[in-house]
């Protein structure tokens, strides 16, 4: 399990932002920009069980690896995403039981009322292109930059953000990185996850 910690921000445009034209001269950069189509499958009971308990599943396909994922709703606050997460890469798309048995979801494994349940509810679909950097103080921020679409059924609803994750360090250079960029982009921070998004668009469906 590791806290994951990351600040969300909404792109104001329609145009496609270049990253290699963004002034970070602060930061020192430590890789090429990485390219990644990213497709994820988010689980739940009809009754949204999971939700409930403030857990999500998801299955995701980045490139050609598979990694299945839950997390916990954690606490959000103008933008920064504070939760604990628990990610295993596997060779296909099918679950590792044992991996996640080391999570939240241990007991619902083995409740026959609840594991047969879960199935697909939403889909997210969106190209990711990852910028890492660093400071003089050992802090580490992969800016990732996320262009795409929330399905659910017959409505969808499109992704254009920027997540600043934290991979080490102090989380108060994620406030400092945002509002550098804020002052090169029009951007805004965000309290909604992709799979807020996602649970939105269900409840348009049954409205």
């Amino acid at each position: 399990m590791v806290l994951e910690q990351e600040l969300k921000l909404l792109v104001n445009s329609d145009k496609q932002i270049n990253l290699s034209s963004l002034i970070l001269t602060d930061y020192m950069i430590d890789a090429q920009i990485a390219t990644a189509h990213l497709l994820s499958t988010y689980f739940d009971t009809a009754s949204l069980y999971l939700l409930s308990q403030g857990l999500g599943l998801r299955m995701r396909k980045s490139n050609e690896q598979w990694v299945q994922t839950v997390k916990t709703s954690g606490h959000v606050k103008e933008g920064l995403h504070q939760r604990e997460e628990w990610e295993h890469q596997l060779d296909s798309g099918h679950w590792n039981l044992d991996k996640l048995k080391q999570t939240p979801l241990s007991e619902m494994i083995n409740d026959p009322d609840i594991w047969p349940s879960i199935a697909p509810i939403f889909t997210t679909d969106f190209v990711r292109k990852t910028q890492q950097l660093s400071l003089e103080d050992g802090t580490k921020i992969e800016l990732a930059y996320d262009r795409g679409q929330v399905i659910a059924g017959k409505l969808s609803t499109p992704i254009h953000e920027i997540e600043l994750e934290l991979k080490s360090g102090q989380v108060k250079h994620l406030r400092l990185l945002a509002d550098h960029l804020q002052q090169q982009l029009s951007l805004k921070t965000s309290d909604t996850s992709k799979a807020k998004m996602g649970y939105k668009l269900m409840a348009s469906r049954l409205n």
